[in-house]
């Protein structure tokens, strides 16, 4: 039967990735290391970009097809103004690609937005750009070293991370503000301060009480730990057991209500990871095996407005979408047909509303969430956290049963950018590209107040620092249907904690006033 021009483009087009790599390095400023074999950004991502190479079987012939290298943002360079203490690589790629050996342009030479959304994000594009002839090889690499960071500085040592590189490249900046100014103003910020609107207002829904919801997020973790004390580039490979997570410790102390250190994602790292994606075309000349192909079968990626924006807290329509989308793209009506599975898991919340999209009970099947052991135990290794997923999932799908199906949901900001790939090591019937759902789509939410009102509490959370209650906010809705957020004041953060202990943290549906003075709400506990 002859073969359609069409079909033999499509066959010649069809992205592949050959080549994954990852490392982990265990380091310390007073173990006798030499301060020149420090890790550093730079170095964990060039060598894990050769190892990704090297693992295609055709390393030297690939890396000089190379026509595009993609580095993930580090966190360092993820926040404007923050200190680069040690130095820093001024052109991430160009200096990446100094360190292949090879020259690219600068529209070649890609530093990307932030947000762990990134490496799932630019997969999907990169395998549009290669279907489309418009790219043959895309390497895309990312690291962090804020563990060697943090021993080097606590011990007074000084390293140096300062690279240069003569090539120009393209900065795709910090990409959209993630959080309003009237977000911040009223108390919003990092993560840790951010997340636990979500959780809290998710704990509501389920009916959980802080008892209930901490039992429930102690489990969801303490089964993840198992799954990074096997992955041999888990950054804190312990088994971390229920009690020992759901009790306030010196070892797992208060970060935020109700986060303790360890339901959250731990930056202390050096993790580098690496990915190479070829047209299969290519790959067939540069004789590389058919073993170790793995396709991209469906991606989809979504965004959502400011939390204070959103319609119900509780919920993230983007993750629901995206997983969706992703699995209708590649024919998957039902989550129980994929064998291997990676959900972003930043924090608790975003687990658990993956899980609850995918129609997955997590109680019965929680090491089945991660491939890692997440964030909080393989390690949060900043924007470039799912690209160690993906390099695992490559790793398991060539191993694996060849029909078998892999699913990597990545997220990014506060849940605010969800982007979901599924692939397989048999390749698609066609091409799928790369689905998206704009912000502009969500449903509305109610309008923000900035006024003295009362109404009742949607959300909340107290913040602390050494043990103590620093700070802390609250949503409010009111009775005409408008949203208010509002922070504590200086010094009352240890009465609201008191008054949220007292509670069991079931302040939600209970009634708070605000007064707004100096165009900030306040949480009034006089009035």
């Amino acid at each position: 039967m002859a073969i359609s021009g069409k079909a033999c483009r499509a066959a010649a087009h069809m992205p592949v990735i050959v080549g994954v790599g990852q490392l982990m390095r265990r380091w310390s400023a007073h173990d006798g290391t030499d301060l020149a074999d420090a890790p550093s950004p730079h170095g964990l991502r060039a060598a894990a970009a050769r190892l990704a190479l090297a693992d295609s079987g055709a390393g030297e012939a690939l890396t000089h097809a190379i026509d595009q290298i993609i580095v993930i943002r580090t966190m360092a360079d993820s926040v404007p103004g923050a200190p680069q203490i040690f130095g820093r690589a001024e052109n991430p790629p160009g200096t990446l690609a100094a360190a292949l050996g090879i020259a690219l342009e600068p529209d070649k030479l890609i530093y990307s937005h932030v947000g762990g959304d990134q490496p799932q994000a630019l997969i999907s594009e990169a395998a549009a750009a290669i279907w489309s002839g418009e790219k043959q090889v895309v390497l895309i690499a990312g690291a962090e070293a804020t563990g060697a960071m943090k021993a080097a500085h606590k011990d007074g040592v000084s390293l140096d991370w300062h690279q240069v590189a003569t090539a120009d490249f393209t900065d795709r900046g910090y990409g959209t503000p993630l959080l309003s100014r009237y977000a911040r103003t009223n108390g919003l910020g990092a993560p840790t301060t951010t997340y636990p609107a979500f959780e809290q207002a998710l704990a509501h829904r389920w009916g959980h009480d802080s008892v209930q919801h901490r039992a429930a997020m102690s489990g969801l973790w303490a089964a993840f730990s198992r799954i990074a004390a096997t992955h041999p580039q888990a950054q804190f490979p312990q088994i971390r057991d229920v009690d020992f997570l759901s009790l306030p410790s010196g070892e797992n102390f208060p970060i935020a209500d109700p986060y303790l250190k360890w339901d959250v994602a731990q930056d202390a790292v050096n993790q580098g990871a690496a990915l190479v994606m070829i047209s299969s075309a290519l790959a067939e000349r540069l004789q590389i095996p058919a073993a170790k192909y793995i396709y991209l079968h469906g991606a989809a990626a979504a965004k959502d407005v400011c939390p204070t924006m959103r319609a119900d807290l509780s919920q993230s329509v983007p993750t629901q979408w995206a997983l969706g989308q992703a699995m209708d793209a590649a024919q998957i009506m039902d989550a129980r047909a994929i064998a291997y599975i990676d959900l972003y898991s930043c924090f608790p919340v975003a687990v658990f509303l993956a899980a609850e999209a995918l129609g997955i009970d997590w109680r019965a099947e929680a090491q089945r969430l991660t491939l890692t052991g997440g964030l909080p135990f393989f390690g949060g290794a900043g924007n470039n956290y799912s690209l160690h997923a993906i390099a695992t999932l490559v790793e398991r799908l060539r191993g694996g049963a060849r029909g078998a199906y892999g699913l990597i949901l990545a997220n990014g900001g506060f849940l605010s950018k969800e982007a979901a790939g599924v692939y397989a090591a048999h390749p698609p019937a066609e091409f799928q590209a790369p689905r998206h759902m704009a912000a502009e789509h969500l449903p509305d939410g109610p309008p923000l107040l900035a006024e003295d009102c009362a109404g009742h509490i949607e959300s909340w959370s107290v913040g602390y620092r050494r043990g103590e209650a620093a700070d802390g906010y609250a949503f409010v809705r009111t009775a005409s249907g408008g949203r208010a957020l509002a922070k504590c004041r200086a010094g009352d953060a240890p009465r609201f904690s008191a008054h949220a202990a007292a509670a069991k943290g079931a302040l939600i549906g209970t009634t708070q006033n605000i007064r707004h003075q100096d165009g900030v709400n306040y949480l009034d506990f006089d009035a």
